[in-house]
């Protein structure tokens, strides 16, 4: 499945730019920026596609808020008010920038959200994929 590949791969790089520590330079400071929206982003695609083929038609036309919310109404994340956080983070960084608002993002990529990207992969991986996708 393309969206499960494209999300493992945004999911590896994140890992891997969890790894640097401070002071970060612009360039690392941009790049985990990037790198934390390019993984949300995949995150939610990969949701909405497979709710569709589990059958949850309603979703079709839904907002990363809707997906999030029937992603844990059907027990594929388990910690929606984290989720509402990490789209939270990723439209206010999408309206705003400043130095702060980017420390205090990678600081919560590896204190909240990188687990919560992980426990998602994990819950897929386990319930959610047929053998023959991985």
């Amino acid at each position: 499945m393309r969206k499960y590949d494209n999300f493992c791969k945004a999911l590896n790089n994140l890992k891997e730019g969890t790894q640097l520590h401070e002071p970060y330079n612009i360039a690392e400071q941009t790049g985990m920026i990037g790198l934390f929206e390019i993984c949300f982003e995949q995150s939610w695609k990969m949701m909405k596609e497979l709710l569709e083929q589990h059958g949850r038609s309603e979703q079709r036309i839904g907002s990363p808020r809707t997906i999030i919310k029937i992603a844990y109404q059907c027990g594929m994340i388990s910690n929606e008010e984290g989720w509402l956080a990490i789209l939270n983070t990723r439209n206010t960084l999408a309206h705003t920038y400043s130095d702060e608002l980017s420390l205090e993002t990678i600081r919560n990529i590896k204190e909240n959200y990188l687990s919560l990207f992980e426990n998602l992969k994990n819950e897929v991986d386990n319930d959610w994929l047929n053998y023959d996708e991985k």
